[in-house]
């Protein structure tokens, strides 16, 4: 029947008759059935968590015994002396962002481009080259970095060493700790960016790059001028799944710094984590959680608010 909706296959009218809709339902029981684990499993580890997290936001609980409804305690806890280690992990997490973010982005545009030429062969090898860190256990990575970076013994100290300059306490030194764990993070990931880059080049056509080296422009202008713009949305979006890897930092933490030293390095996810599981306090850790939720969904709009306009 063209032009009336259709529910499980029946058409709308019969559905709206006396039981129609358990009638169809009960003719596609086992279409129903092979899909229903799919929204159990939803349920079970999807809505339930996100809705007995709220419910456990506005209360304290350590995990066993009564839940004791407390209100917005949890919440104006974070606007006070208890709440600083919550708002220096958030700005941990900004400072990580503007050290690794811009660098990782324009080295995959870069390498984006060059794997996207005409004059590179094998181009697929390269790629898969480069590609391979992101699916390498990131607790195996953070680990073989630390070793590497040991102030004594440690492979990028004796390499200094041998050029007759001083070693580096990249994990003691607050700064040094975050610039080991933005490389840890540019190892990591930017094999997964410059796929999104590369992806987004291939639908600009060649013929536009073409025109304008035959115009008089240089490379450098071709890709400024032409190649970044046309890349806006796709730009876009890595920086901002990178805003949201920034604070949300896990494995490299833990396996890298352990979040210090002075806790320069501990992340949101890490904090809330350790409230959560390191002092039980399940309702404050909820609490923070949603907190840190809206600040990165306005992060997220003031970035495509002034970033992603066409102009």
């Amino acid at each position: 029947m063209a032009g009336k909706a259709v529910v499980a296959g029946i058409p709308h009218g019969v559905v709206k008759k006396k039981g129609g809709l358990w009638r169809a339902v009960s003719r596609n029981r086992w279409a129903y059935a092979f899909i229903s684990p799919f929204y159990l499993l939803f349920l079970v580890f999807g809505l339930f968590p996100i809705v007995f997290s709220i419910y456990l936001s506005f209360h304290e609980w350590k995990g066993l015994g009564p839940i004791e409804y407390v209100g917005l305690k949890n919440f104006t806890f974070l606007f006070g002396p208890g709440g600083k280690p919550f708002w220096q992990s958030l700005g941990n997490g900004l400072i990580l962002f503007f050290m690794y973010v811009p660098a990782m982005t324009f080295l995959a545009l870069v390498l984006a481009v060059i794997l996207n030429s005409r004059f590179v062969r094998f181009f697929q090898a390269y790629r898969t080259m480069i590609f391979a860190p992101y699916v390498t256990s990131m607790i195996a990575a953070g680990f073989t970095f630390r070793l590497m970076l040991e102030k004594e013994g440690g492979l990028f100290n004796v390499v200094l060493d041998m050029l007759g300059v001083a070693g580096v306490p990249w994990l003691e030194s607050v700064w040094w700790a975050r610039v080991s764990l933005s490389l840890l993070v540019i190892w990591g990931w930017l094999g997964y960016n410059m796929v999104i880059m590369l992806a987004g080049l291939q639908t600009i056509p060649r013929e536009l790059t073409e025109a304008a080296l035959i115009d008089g422009a240089t490379p450098a202008q071709a890709f400024f001028y032409i190649t970044v713009p046309l890349l806006r949305p796709v730009i876009l979006f890595s920086v901002v799944l990178s805003l949201n890897g920034s604070f949300g930092l896990f494995n490299e933490v833990v396996a890298l710094t352990g979040g210090g030293p002075l806790r320069a390095t501990v992340t949101t996810l890490v904090h809330i984590y350790g409230v959560a599981f390191g002092n039980f306090q399940f309702g404050r850790a909820s609490a923070q959680a949603y907190v840190y939720f809206a600040l990165v969904f306005v992060f997220t709009l003031l970035l495509f608010r002034y970033y992603g306009r066409e102009r």
